[in-house]
C-alpha cells in the first residue's frame, strides 16, 4: 500500500511483563496508576524526547472504575512527571481497549490533527476485578435478558459446540500456544519491548511474564476442572440454545488452562508522523496501514476477529496471503 503525508508510524511498543492477576501475583501490590506511569517513564528514557510534544495520551481500561478511574491516562501522565500540557483520557471497548487505543492514535495521526500520540493499555484485575464496574450488560437482569448477553466462556463453548472441537482439541491449542509463548521469550524476542516493574527503591518486583508457562502438558490440563459449566446450570446455557435452537446442548471444554488468563499489566505505543520522527529523532519500527471494527451477535461474540479482519484488509487494498504473522487475542483456544 502506497505511503501518504500522514501515515501513522510506530516508533516504539513497551510494555510491563504480565503479573498473575490474583491476590498472591508479583504485581498486586503496584497501584495502576504506578504501573502505567512507568511504561510512560520508560518510553520517555529510551528516547530522550521532551514529553510536551506528546499532543495525546489514549488509553484502553476494561474496568475505568476505583483505583482505575478519575481518567487513568491523565493521572499516569501527571505521575511519570510528564509535562502538565499533555492531554490524556481513557475509553473502554471490551477486550479490545488497548488495542482501540492504538487505533484511535493512528486515526488522530493520519488525520492530520495530531503528530505524536502515546497509546496503550492498562488493567490490574487482582487490585479492579473484572466486573467490579457493575455494567448492566452483566449486572441488571432485564438488559441481560433484553441482550441476550452471555458470560464469554459460554460463547466459547457455545463455538466448541457449534464447530464440533472437543476437550482434547483445545487442550492441545492451548500447549501449542503456551510452547510457543515459553520459545518467543526463551528466544529474546520480548527483551525489547518488556519493562521489568520495580519498587521505589529500584528492586526489581517483576522481570518476566507469570502466565507463560513453559511446563505446561497436556496431562495438567486434562486434569483441570471444568471453568463454565456451573454458569451454563444457572440458566445461561438455556440462553444459548434459545438464539442457536439447533445446539441441543452445550459442550463444555474450557478450563482456566485453555481459555485468557487474568493478569495485571500496562503497555505504552508511541505513535506519530515520519516527519515529527526525523524532529526528534525516533527511528519507525513499523506502519499502521489500516484499521477495522466489527461487531458480532453478542450471544456468541468471539467470532469479531474475523470479519474485521476481513474489513481491514480490504481498507488496506491487501490479500490474506500477503500477511507474514498473524497475531490474535486468543481469549480462548477456540478462538
Amino acid at each position: 500500500m502506497a505511503k501518504s503525508a500522514n501515515e501513522a508510524m510506530i516508533f516504539d511498543a513497551i510494555r510491563t511483563p504480565r503479573g498473575k492477576g490474583k491476590r498472591d501475583g508479583s504485581l498486586h501490590e503496584v497501584k495502576p496508576v504506578t504501573l502505567l506511569a512507568g511504561v510512560l517513564q520508560e518510553l520517555q528514557r529510551r528516547h530522550d524526547f521532551d514529553t510536551g510534544e506528546v499532543e495525546d495520551v489514549v488509553m484502553g481500561c476494561v474496568t475505568p472504575s476505583g483505583e482505575q478511574g478519575s481518567c487513568i491516562a491523565k493521572t499516569a501522565a501527571l505521575a511519570a512527571g510528564w509535562d502538565w500540557k499533555v492531554p490524556g483520557f481513557q475509553l473502554n471497548r471490551f477486550c479490545a481497549s488497548g488495542l482501540e487505543a492504538v487505533n484511535l492514535a493512528a486515526q488522530k495521526v493520519r488525520s492530520g490533527w495530531e503528530d505524536l500520540v502515546v497509546a496503550g493499555g492498562i488493567e490490574s484485575m487482582s487490585r479492579v476485578p473484572m466486573g467490579s464496574d457493575r455494567g448492566a450488560w452483566a449486572c441488571d437482569p432485564q438488559t441481560s435478558i433484553d441482550t441476550a448477553f452471555i458470560p464469554q466462556g459460554i460463547s466459547a463453548d457455545l463455538i466448541a459446540t457449534l464447530e464440533d472441537f472437543s476437550r482434547d482439541e483445545v487442550d492441545e491449542f492451548a500447549l501449542k500456544s503456551q510452547k510457543k509463548a515459553a520459545a518467543a521469550r526463551e528466544s529474546g524476542r520480548f527483551r525489547k519491548s518488556v519493562v521489568p516493574v520495580k519498587d521505589a527503591v529500584g528492586d526489581v518486583i517483576l522481570d518476566h511474564d507469570e502466565y507463560i508457562k513453559p511446563h505446561t502438558t497436556l496431562q495438567g490440563l486434562a486434569a483441570l476442572k471444568l471453568a463454565f459449566d456451573k454458569a451454563g446450570e444457572m440458566g445461561y446455557d438455556a440462553v444459548a440454545i434459545r438464539r442457536y435452537p439447533q445446539v441441543e446442548r452445550i459442550r463444555h471444554v474450557h478450563t482456566a488452562g485453555n481459555s485468557s488468563g487474568i493478569v495485571d499489566g500496562s503497555a505504552a505505543v508511541l505513535i506519530g508522523t515520519e516527519k515529527k520522527g526525523k524532529a526528534l529523532g525516533l527511528k519507525p519500527r513499523a506502519r499502521i496501514v489500516a484499521a477495522a471494527l466489527s461487531g458480532a451477535d453478542p450471544t456468541i461474540m468471539l467470532t469479531g476477529p474475523m470479519p474485521a479482519a476481513r474489513k481491514a484488509l480490504a481498507k488496506a487494498k491487501m490479500k490474506i496471503d500477503q500477511i507474514d504473522l498473524f497475531e490474535i487475542n486468543e481469549a480462548f483456544a477456540v478462538v
